[in-house]
């Protein structure tokens, strides 16, 4: 592993696929043009909609986003993660899974992670969420990724953040720069994500790249923002607020060897 720069991007994603990938192109190249190597794109990055059109249009969507994130990744020379889009359930033409996959600058998928935990939850603010209607929960932990250079990258989305064994699961496997792309609620955003993402960095003395949707969506779906990048002592980095754009900030291999021989509380685990 060595020193480089990594991006996470704040977007505001509608149901306009075409719309959303232009948006999501722009700051890419706004990434890039800071140095970034690693760049993440939030979860729904390519569609966020109803249901019902997630569902007609699935496999349309999930070919043009592969097809994105493949000719992002070689234009541009990087390694880029679609932190969740619809694809196909073959089982259940009436669900979708979701899915987060990682590109290398080759264009050659690295690993891919379908969502475990579904966001079923009624949010104080009237919004009502059931995830589970149209998604099919993966069946498998997500998985890590030794890339070399850019470190040992794991992956997850969004509603995982609240379950920590899934994090613990990932430093099992050596990660050092953990991947948490999400549409996080603008009610539940504005008093847990950041905590949430700092206690995941702080309890597994890793980088957390965090990017995230913001705003307005359709209808009354809102987003938090804040996209964020954080390293393996809990300090925010980076951060968008809750505007488009980039958060950019180096991966230091030196800083997270010295995080862990600071505080060793992964060897000193006892369950």
């Amino acid at each position: 592993m060595k020193s480089y720069i990594a991006a996470a991007v704040c977007m505001t994603s509608t149901p306009d696929v075409d719309k959303n990938l232009t948006q999501a192109e722009e700051l890419i190249e706004l990434a890039v043009n800071q140095g970034a190597k690693l760049i993440g794109l939030p979860e729904n990055f390519s569609f966020l909609g109803n249901d019902q059109a997630k569902i007609a249009q699935v496999e349309t969507i999930a070919a043009m986003s592969e097809k994105f994130l493949i000719r992002m990744a070689q234009r541009f020379q990087v390694t880029i993660l679609g932190g969740g889009f619809p694809t196909p359930f073959i089982d259940d033409k009436s669900k979708a899974h979701n899915t987060a996959i990682l590109i290398d600058p080759n264009g050659l998928e690295l690993i891919r992670y379908d969502k475990v935990h579904l966001f079923d939850v009624n949010v104080p603010d009237g919004n009502n969420y059931h995830e589970s209607n149209t998604v099919q929960a993966g069946s498998t932990l997500p998985s890590v990724y030794d890339s070399g250079d850019l470190g040992k990258l794991g992956l997850s989305i969004c509603y995982d953040v609240r379950f920590p064994e899934v994090y613990r699961h990932l430093s099992r496997q050596g990660a050092e720069v953990i991947f948490i792309p999400a549409a996080f609620t603008a009610y539940t955003g504005k008093d847990h994500w950041q905590v949430l993402l700092q206690a995941r960095a702080i309890e597994n003395t890793a980088y957390i790249i965090a990017p995230a949707q913001t705003g307005n969506h359709y209808a009354r779906r809102f987003t938090h923002g804040h996209a964020m990048i954080i390293d393996p002592w809990g300090s925010i980095l980076a951060t968008t607020g809750a505007q488009t754009g980039v958060a950019i900030a180096e991966i230091n291999p030196q800083r997270l060897q010295q995080v862990r021989q600071q505080m060793p509380s992964l060897q000193h685990r006892v369950f």
